[in-house]
């Protein structure tokens, strides 16, 4: 998957996708320095070691570079920047029964704020899944030449033994 180029001066206002989640009792915040193994565990219950590896990074910077979405006190979604690389927007994901209410829009929107806010006029969206989605959501632009990108020669990981690039 290519990555995607974001103008960080041109983002459009994600305070109403909030305050419309607040209303449904999910808010979107900063995860806290003693939330770092819950985030580690949601993400690698749901998403993959590789996610949560990159998460867990998050908590080597001050203020922690992760937003979370929460539901009754429980994280529904995530999103991160500057895990990898400086610059760089991602992982992020939502959980499968919480998708379609906007949740993953607020937290790129809210992660790409605060990039903004820590200088960056640009972010990168690595490996961009979605792509539809990030053009739509802040106007993101596939950036050529850019596959394979960033990940390349990963460390096979083994798990039971059975070993994976996952």
């Amino acid at each position: 998957m290519p990555d995607m180029l974001v103008k960080l001066y041109a983002l459009p206002d994600e305070r109403p996708d909030i305050e419309r989640l607040a209303q449904e009792g999910i808010k979107i915040r900063r995860v806290q320095p003693y939330e770092a193994s819950v985030l580690k565990r949601f993400v690698l219950a749901n998403f993959s070691e590789v996610w949560a590896d990159e998460a867990g990074r998050s908590f080597s910077f001050q203020p922690v570079s992760c937003i979370i979405a929460t539901h009754e006190k429980q994280i529904v979604g995530f999103g991160c920047y500057d895990t990898t690389c400086r610059g760089f927007f991602g992982p992020t994901g939502v959980l499968e029964s919480y998708r379609g209410k906007g949740i993953g829009k607020a937290l790129l929107l809210a992660c790409l704020r605060a990039m903004r806010e820590s200088g960056y006029g640009y972010a990168i969206i690595g490996g961009a899944g979605p792509m539809k989605f990030y053009e739509k959501a802040v106007g993101a632009v596939e950036i050529p030449g850019s596959v394979p990108g960033i990940y390349t020669d990963m460390l096979k990981r083994e798990a039971g033994g059975v070993t994976s690039n996952a």
